[in-house]
C-alpha cells in the first residue's frame, strides 16, 4: 500500500489521467437523458450577457457625438479626412490620366523588372479590365490599394526593423501578429465601420491592419538572417548602427522584405474586395451588387477583372523581389517568344526587330549626360509617357473606348440559365448540381446540425470537446476550450456557431480527402507536379471572395456553394505542403525501406507518410483557417452561420449583432488554430521530430 501511494505521488498525472474518461462518461449520460428521458433545451437564452443592446446604444452615441466628442474631433476624424483625401486624390489622378498612359506605365514597370513578356502581360491584364467596361471601377480599386499598401509598408517595415533589433519587442509584438493573422479578414470590418463609418476609409484601414503582419514578419526574418560575419566586418570598420542598417542589413534582407511586400499587396487586395460590403466601391462593389441581383454574367466579368488585377500586382511585386541588379542575363535570347521557337524564321525576324528597338533605346541612353545616363531607362520612359499623355489629351483619347467593350454578361447569363435547367439533374441518372446540393444539404449538413444541435445537448458537447482536447494537449487547452465555448453561448451565438462548425467540418474533410492524395501523387510524379503547379499558382492568386462567383453559377446561393468555394480556396496549401513533406523525407529511410524489399505502397504507408505527417498537419492547419475564413465570407451570399449574422447586422444597422458574431468568429478561429497546432506537435512527437 505504501508502494502504491509512493507511485501515485511520483506520477503527478496519475490523478488526472482519468478525467477525460469521466468527462466522456458524464457526456454520455447527458446524451442518453436527452434522447430517452427529456430533451435538454438549447443554450439558455436567459444566460445571454446582452452585449447587443449596449453596443447598439454605443453606436448611436458615436453617431450623435461624432462632431463633438474630442476623440473623434482630434483623432478619428483627422485620420479619416487625411486618408479620404489621399484615396480620392489617387482615384481622381488615375481616372484623369489617359488610359494608354496607365497601360504604358505598367508596361514600363513590367519590362524593367521582369522583361518584355511581363510588360506585355501587364498591358493585357489592364486591357481586359477595360474591355469588360470596368476601367473606372478598376482604377478605384487600384487607388484604394495604393493608399492602403503604402500605409501598411510605412508601418510594417519600420516595425519589422525594430523587433529584429530588440528581442523584448519581438516577444511583445509576435503574439499580437499571431492574433491578427488568426482572425478571418471579414472580422476587421466590424470595428473600423463603428469608428470610421462606411466608405473607402474603413476599407483602407481594415486592409492596413490585415496586411501589416506579413511584411513585419518577413522584414524581421530577413534582418535576423543576415550573416554574422558581414555584421562583424562592418563593425570592425567602424560602421555606425545607421550605416550598418542601410548599407549591410537591409540590402542583404531585401529579398525577404520584398517577399513580405508581395504578401501584403495580395492580402490588402483580398480585404479591399470584401470591404465593398461597407461602401468601398470599385470592382468588389460590382461583384456584390451583381450577385444580389443574381446577374452572374456581370459578377463574372468583375470577378475576372479582380483576378487579372491580382495577377498583375502579384507578378510585378514578385519580379521586383527576384530582380538581380548586377546582371541583365534575363534580357538575353528571345525576349517575347519562347526560345524553342528559334527554329521558325518569322519568330527570329520578330525578335530581331524587338532587339533593334532595345539597342536603339540603349544608344539613346548612352548619349544622355552622365548623371542622367545612369538611370537612362527611367528618364526615357518618363519622356515617352509625357509625349503619350500630351497626344492622348490632344486627341481626346482619355476614357477607355466604349466601342471596345466585350461584354460577357449576356452569354454567361444564358449559360447559367442553361446550366441551371440542364445540369440540375442530368437525365434520369440522379446526377447533377441539384442532387449533389440536395444530398450535401439533406444527408450531410442537416444530420450534422441535428447531431451537434439536438442529439448532443450543449453541455455534453462541451464535455466531449474538452475530453478530446485534454487527451490531446492537457488540461490547460481543455480549460480554454470550455471557457471559449461557454462564452460563445453567452453571446447568444451558439446555434450560429454550430452551423458554421458543421460547414467547416465538411469543407475541411473534403479538402483533406482531395488534397492529400493529390499531394502524394504530385510528390511521386514530376509530370503531375508540373501540370498542377500553374493551376495551384492560379488558385492562390485569386482573392477569396472571387471563388464564390463560379460556384454560384451552378449552385445558386446558400451553404453548399460556400463549402465548394472553401474547398477550392484551401486546396493549394494542403497539396503543396503534402508534396513538401513527402519530398523532404530522409533519403536514408527511403533507401533502407527499399533495401528490405518494400513495395511502393508499403514505402508510402510505413515510411514516407508517417515522416511527412508534421508537414501534412501544417497543411491541415492552414486549410482549416482558410476554410473558416471562406465560410464566413460565404455569409455574403446567403450561407447561414456566423458570417450571415455579421452581414445581416451590417446591412440592417444592428452593430451589436455584428460585434457579437464577430467575437464568436474570433473565438472559433483561436480555438481551431490552437487545436491544429497541438495536432501538429503530436505528429512531430510521433515522428520523433519534436525538439
Amino acid at each position: 500500500m505504501a508502494r502504491a501511494a509512493t507511485a501515485s505521488r511520483g506520477n503527478p498525472k496519475f490523478s488526472t489521467r482519468y478525467v477525460p474518461h469521466i468527462l466522456v462518461g458524464v457526456a454520455l449520460l447527458l446524451i442518453l437523458y436527452n434522447v430517452f428521458v427529456q430533451p435538454i433545451a438549447g443554450f439558455p437564452e436567459e444566460w445571454n450577457i446582452g452585449l447587443r443592446a449596449p453596443l447598439d446604444e454605443f453606436k448611436k452615441w458615436v453617431v450623435g457625438h461624432r462632431a463633438t466628442s474630442p476623440i473623434f474631433v482630434f483623432f478619428f476624424e483627422p485620420v479619416s479626412n487625411i486618408m479620404d483625401l489621399a484615396i480620392r486624390n489617387a482615384a481622381a489622378f488615375l481616372l484623369w490620366l489617359p488610359w494608354p498612359v496607365v497601360a504604358g506605365f505598367v508596361f514600363i514597370l513590367g519590362n524593367r523588372f521582369g522583361g518584355l513578356r511581363l510588360g506585355a502581360g501587364a498591358i493585357l491584364c489592364l486591357l481586359f479590365i477595360g474591355w469588360f467596361g470596368l476601367w473606372d471601377a478598376g482604377m478605384e480599386t487600384l487607388a484604394l490599394m495604393v493608399a492602403s499598401v503604402t500605409i501598411a509598408l510605412l508601418i510594417g517595415i519600420p516595425l519589422g526593423i525594430w523587433i529584429a533589433r530588440s528581442d523584448p519587442a519581438e516577444a511583445v509584438v509576435r503574439p499580437v501578429l499571431d492574433g491578427m493573422q488568426t482572425m478571418p479578414a471579414f472580422v476587421y470590418l466590424i470595428p473600423v465601420v463603428l469608428f470610421f463609418g462606411i466608405g473607402a476609409v474603413p476599407a483602407a484601414i481594415a486592409a492596413v491592419i490585415y496586411a501589416v503582419p506579413p511584411v513585419v514578419r518577413l522584414t524581421n526574418l530577413g534582418l535576423r538572417r543576415v550573416a554574422e560575419d558581414m555584421i562583424e566586418a562592418a563593425q570592425a570598420f567602424g560602421s555606425t548602427s545607421r550605416q550598418m542598417l542601410f548599407k549591410i542589413e537591409i540590402p542583404q534582407a531585401l529579398p525577404s522584405i520584398l517577399a513580405g511586400v508581395n504578401q501584403t499587396i495580395m492580402m490588402a487586395l483580398s480585404i479591399v474586395i470584401i470591404a465593398a460590403l461597407v461602401g468601398a466601391g470599385g470592382l468588389g462593389d460590382v461583384v456584390i451588387k451583381s450577385l444580389r441581383r443574381l446577374n452572374v454574367g456581370v459578377a463574372l466579368e468583375a470577378g475576372l477583372a479582380i483576378v487579372l488585377m491580382a495577377i498583375l500586382l502579384d507578378r510585378l511585386s514578385q519580379a521586383i523581389g527576384r530582380i538581380d541588379y548586377a546582371s541583365q542575363a534575363r534580357h538575353q535570347g528571345f525576349r517575347l517568344l519562347p526560345a524553342r521557337w528559334q527554329q521558325y524564321g518569322w519568330a527570329n525576324h520578330l525578335e530581331s526587330a524587338i532587339d533593334r528597338v532595345y539597342r536603339l533605346g540603349g544608344a539613346l541612353g548612352r548619349r544622355l549626360p552622365g548623371p542622367v545616363a545612369k538611370h537612362a531607362y527611367w528618364w526615357l520612359s518618363l519622356a515617352g509617357l509625357g509625349i503619350l499623355a500630351l497626344t492622348c489629351f490632344g486627341l481626346g483619347w482619355v476614357d477607355f473606348p466604349e466601342g471596345w467593350y466585350l461584354s460577357l454578361a449576356a452569354p454567361v447569363n444564358a449559360a447559367v440559365k442553361w446550366a441551371q435547367v440542364n445540369l440540375y439533374e442530368i437525365g434520369a441518372t440522379g446526377l447533377g448540381t441539384g442532387p449533389f446540393s440536395d444530398f450535401t444539404s439533406l444527408y450531410i449538413l442537416a444530420p450534422l446540425r441535428k447531431l451537434f444541435g439536438e442529439i448532443i445537448p450543449w453541455p455534453a458537447l462541451i464535455l466531449l470537446v474538452c475530453a478530446a482536447v485534454w487527451n490531446l494537449s492537457g488540461w490547460g487547452l481543455a480549460t480554454l476550450y470550455a471557457i471559449s465555448m461557454l462564452f460563445i453561448g453567452l453571446l447568444g451565438m451558439w446555434d450560429a456557431s454550430i452551423d458554421t462548425f458543421t460547414q467547416v467540418v465538411v469543407a475541411v474533410a473534403a479538402t483533406v480527402a482531395i488534397g492529400v492524395p493529390l499531394g502524394v501523387w504530385a510528390a511521386r510524379s514530376r509530370v503531375v507536379e508540373r501540370v498542377m503547379r500553374p493551376i495551384l499558382d492560379f488558385l492562390q492568386t485569386i482573392p477569396s471572395f472571387v471563388y464564390l462567383v463560379p460556384v454560384i453559377m451552378l449552385f445558386n446561393v446558400g451553404r453548399v456553394p460556400g463549402i465548394i468555394a472553401s474547398v477550392l480556396y484551401a486546396l493549394p496549401p494542403q497539396i503543396r505542403l503534402t508534396v513538401l513533406g513527402i519530398r523532404q523525407v530522409d533519403e536514408a529511410a527511403v533507401e533502407a525501406a527499399q533495401a528490405f524489399g518494400s513495395t511502393d505502397l508499403q514505402m508510402l504507408r510505413k515510411v514516407q507518410f508517417p515522416l511527412a505527417l508534421p508537414q501534412i498537419m501544417l497543411g491541415v492547419n492552414q486549410a482549416i483557417m482558410m476554410v473558416l475564413s471562406m465560410v464566413i465570407i460565404a455569409g455574403m451570399v446567403g450561407a447561414a452561420g456566423l458570417g450571415l449574422e455579421v452581414v445581416d447586422g451590417m446591412q440592417n444597422n444592428r452593430m451589436g449583432q455584428s460585434v457579437e458574431a464577430g467575437l464568436a468568429i474570433v473565438i472559433v478561429a483561436i480555438m481551431v488554430d490552437r487545436l491544429t497546432q497541438a495536432l501538429a506537435r503530436r505528429a512531430e512527437e510521433k515522428a520523433n521530430l519534436h525538439v
